[in-house]
């Protein structure tokens, strides 16, 4: 099994904002798999289903960024997952709109949503992708990360997410080394 989980904040006034870019990517990964059924647990909203042959629940935590660690925590110990089968999706604002990168583990980098997992898991031994979301450039970060992607971005954004679906399904199928031999380059 497989925990897939999409970092964002809840409500309308943060749909489609730069921080929600791991909930549009498990929104795509859902619609692309017609997974469906949404129920609350773990402080979250989940969809449970089958991607390639391997069952899979779709995450995103109603906790707000900064507190995801608590939906992921309770999550894992409930399922009694290995980590290496726990992907987090996240914005990133230090590669630009249009890229991926996924890592077997790693370091927040400066996002507090993995800060706070990291705290709750007691490590950063586990799967991430992140989705670029361009530097914030004058604005400053908290402004630009809750604001909207431009128009550009967008039209990059929606290509983006399906590369994002295509790495996480080979992640799935291959392994992570073959998702990052496939999807980190381009």
């Amino acid at each position: 099994m497989r925990l897939i989980v999409g970092l964002g904040n809840p409500g309308s006034e943060y749909a489609k904002t730069r921080h929600n870019a791991g909930f549009m990517a498990v929104e795509r990964l859902a619609q692309r798999h017609a997974i469906t059924g949404v129920k609350t647990k773990f402080h979250a909203g989940v969809l449970e289903g089958v991607i390639a042959g391997e069952k899979v629940v779709l995450m995103q935590p109603a906790t707000y960024v900064n507190r995801s660690g608590l939906a992921v925590g309770e999550a894992v110990n409930f399922y009694k997952l290995d980590l290496a089968d726990l992907m987090i999706i996240v914005d990133e604002v230090a590669l630009p709109v249009g890229r991926i990168r996924l890592r077997p583990e790693g370091s927040a980098g400066g996002h507090n949503g993995l800060k706070d997992i990291q705290q709750k898991l007691g490590g950063p031994a586990y799967p991430r992708l992140r989705i670029g979301i361009d530097p914030p450039g004058r604005v400053p970060q908290a402004d630009y990360v809750l604001s909207r992607f431009s128009t550009e971005q967008s039209i990059k954004l929606d290509a983006v997410l399906d590369r994002a679906c295509d790495a996480i399904e080979c992640w799935i199928t291959h392994g992570i080394d073959q998702a990052m031999t496939g999807y980190n380059s381009q």
